[in-house]
């Protein structure tokens, strides 16, 4: 019994098959950001809508989604962004060629059990808190710092010295790991 909503469940399984015939094809697998990462790292108690992926691959990644069944939503007022997989409502999104833009520390990813025997690259806690750090001092996601204190206050063995600096580079030196102990 996964910890996980069914639909939820059942993305990551398909993401890892997905990941597993990338990697099984020479090429590194998708590492999950945003929303998605974050339902993971708190155990469901965040839920997203959809999976945002990082691959260096599109072509690749957009080729294998297709043959397990994902398809680009079209008609009026449908974003086209995406991909869809008619078992369950999460959508896929491709969101960058490179892991915040080159700023996350690939050491950092984590390997996820999704199944009994496939994983999903996930980007590592330090960078996901930065990074939500950072859209929460753009001032346009206010609901970010929660998201941040939440997986701050969830995780064990953080590497804070990382932290610290990803959260100062993600927040232009305004923002730190005293702003996720403290009320702001």
């Amino acid at each position: 019994m996964s910890i996980y909503r069914p639909e939820f469940a059942s993305a990551m399984k398909l993401l890892a098959a997905i990941s597993t015939e990338m990697d099984a094809e020479g090429f590194l697998p998708p590492v999950l950001v945003g929303g998605a990462a974050v339902e993971i790292y708190t155990a469901g108690t965040i839920a997203t809508g959809d999976f945002d992926l990082v691959t260096a691959r599109q072509d690749i990644l957009e080729e294998i989604m297709q043959r397990h069944g994902f398809v680009r939503p079209s008609g009026p007022g449908v974003a086209t962004r995406g991909w869809v997989h008619p078992t369950f409502k999460l959508g896929f999104e491709i969101v960058s060629d490179s892991l915040l833009d080159g700023a996350a520390d690939r050491d950092y990813i984590q390997l996820i059990d999704a199944s009994a025997e496939q994983q999903i690259a996930v980007i590592g806690i330090e960078d996901l808190i930065a990074d939500r750090m950072g859209q929460y001092a753009s001032g346009t996601a206010p609901e970010m710092l929660m998201q941040a204190k939440t997986l701050f206050t969830l995780s064990t063995d953080l590497d804070l010295n990382y932290l610290e600096k990803r959260i100062r580079a993600e927040t232009a030196g305004d923002h730190g790991i005293s702003d996720l102990e403290n009320e702001v």
